[in-house]
C-alpha cells in the first residue's frame, strides 16, 4: 500500500485511466468496465479495477492541478508498476476553432508551472505524449461515426484556475495551443522520467472565448467519447 493509494500489490492494472474528478472515476468504472471493484477510497480519491473487452484496466482519480496529479502518478509508476496512463479530463477551449464538447488529443503540453523549471535547472523541457498512444487515439477518433469533432495539438497546463494575468494565454494561442487544463505537462514529464507511456485526452467543458459551458453533472457523467477513445488507444 502506498501513501495515498489504498491498494495492495496486484490490485491495479498495468493500464490506468486518470480522471481528475474521483466521481468521474466512479462513473467510468460503473459505465465502461465489467466486474469493477473499488481498491482505494483514501482521501475520497476513488480507484477501481475491472476489465474492458476482457482486458484489465484501472481508473484512478487524481485531483486538480499538477501537484495533486503528480502524487498519484508517481505512486502508480513506482509502487504499482503501472506502464500506461491516459488522462481523461476536461479542458477549456481557447480558440474559436474548437467547440464545447469537442475532444482534444494533446500531442504536447505547454505550462506556466515551475515544476519543470526546478527539475531542469531553468531549461525548458518539452513534455510530449507517447506516440503509440497518440496514434492509437487518433485512429480510434477517426473510426467513430457521428462522434464529436476532435483535434490533435498542443494544450496548456496552467497552475492557476483563476490566473492573475489571463491575457498571457493569448500568446500561447498564437502558437497553436487549443485548450487549457491543469495536468498534462506534469503527466508527460513523469512518464518520460519513469520510461512509461502517457497521453492526455480532454473534452472541452467550457469555452474561454465564447463563454459557453457545461454543468458539473455533465462534466462528471457525459464525457463518454473520450473514455472510449482512451480505452481503444490503450487496450485495443
Amino acid at each position: 500500500m502506498s501513501t495515498h493509494i489504498g491498494a495492495q500489490p496486484g490490485d491495479i492494472a498495468p493500464t490506468v485511466l486518470l480522471p481528475g474528478d474521483p466521481l468521474r472515476a466512479k462513473w467510468i468504472a460503473e459505465t465502461f468496465l465489467d466486474d469493477s471493484r473499488c481498491y482505494s477510497e483514501v482521501r475520497g480519491m476513488y480507484g477501481f479495477t475491472g476489465t474492458w473487452n476482457g482486458q484489465p484496466v484501472s481508473v484512478q482519480g487524481s485531483g486538480m492541478g499538477q501537484p495533486s496529479m503528480a502524487i498519484y502518478v508517481n505512486e502508480l509508476f513506482t509502487d504499482f508498476d503501472v506502464q500506461s496512463i491516459v488522462r481523461v479530463g476536461s479542458c477549456g477551449a481557447v480558440t474559436e476553432d474548437v467547440g464545447v464538447r469537442d475532444v482534444i488529443i494533446a500531442s504536447g503540453a505547454c505550462t506556466d508551472s515551475s515544476m519543470n523549471r526546478i527539475a531542469f535547472h531553468g531549461l525548458d523541457y518539452a513534455p510530449v505524449a507517447d506516440f503509440g498512444l497518440l496514434r492509437g487515439a487518433v485512429e480510434a477518433a477517426e473510426s467513430r461515426e457521428g462522434g464529436s469533432p476532435f483535434h490533435v495539438g498542443l494544450i496548456f497546463s496552467s497552475d492557476s484556475f483563476y490566473p492573475a494575468r489571463p491575457e498571457l494565454l493569448g500568446e500561447m494561442v498564437k502558437y497553436g495551443v487549443l485548450g487549457v487544463e491543469m495536468e498534462a505537462s506534469g503527466l508527460y514529464t513523469l512518464a518520460a522520467k519513469h520510461r512509461r507511456r502517457a497521453l492526455a485526452i480532454c473534452t472541452v467543458s467550457d469555452h474561454i472565448v465564447t463563454g459557453e459551458e457545461t454543468t458539473s453533472q455533465e462534466r462528471e457523467q457525459t464525457f463518454g467519447e473520450m473514455v472510449e477513445i482512451a480505452l481503444t488507444a490503450a487496450l485495443a
